[in-house]
């Protein structure tokens, strides 16, 4: 795994000398995973999808550390971290280049903490001889990474507790 950065806290989140750390999860990020994940789903999408999207989306996922933590072991996952808590994560598969998740809390949304996830991904990425990263992207992030050089292949879309959620197919160049 190459050496993560850190950079300034990018938003008012606490005192002006706090730092962000990107790292490697460990165990105790898990609860913290569990409700970034939550509260990006029901409160950071809410400008894209439904409400009953939103709800159906977040319930595909337990709310309990537990689970969070067995994902920890199927993918290599980084934070960003902020006093001591997981403000923003990222799930990298890899053997496939593929990004599984990136989530950030939704006060913190729109600050780089998500684009600096994806950029140390593509660090690990391109470390481990990759030359292609792929994501299926929610509505809330692909104009994003189209203005960063990602490539759409396409919407898809995707049931979730029958529900129907677009996203697109996407890749970047390594």
């Amino acid at each position: 795994m190459p050496h993560l950065t850190q950079g300034p806290l990018l938003s008012p989140l606490s005192s002006p000398s706090s730092r962000l750390v990107y790292r490697e999860a460990r165990a105790r990020d898990a609860a913290d995973q569990a409700e970034v994940f939550h509260h990006a789903v029901m409160q950071g999408a809410s400008q894209h999808y439904s409400l009953g999207q939103r709800q159906a989306w977040a319930e595909c996922l337990p709310r309990e550390a537990s689970a969070w933590l067995v994902r920890q072991a199927l993918y290599t996952t980084l934070v960003a971290e902020c006093d001591g808590h997981c403000v923003g994560f990222l799930e990298l598969d890899i053997t496939r280049a593929h990004i599984a998740t990136l989530y950030v809390w939704p006060s913190l949304a729109g600050k780089g903490i998500g684009m600096q996830l994806l950029e140390q991904a593509e660090g690990v990425l391109q470390e481990a001889g990759a030359r292609r990263v792929i994501i299926e992207a929610s509505l809330c992030l692909v104009e994003s990474l189209m203005r960063r050089g990602w490539e759409s292949h396409g919407e898809e879309r995707v049931e979730r507790a029958g529900e129907w959620l677009s996203r697109y197919s996407m890749s970047k160049c390594l």
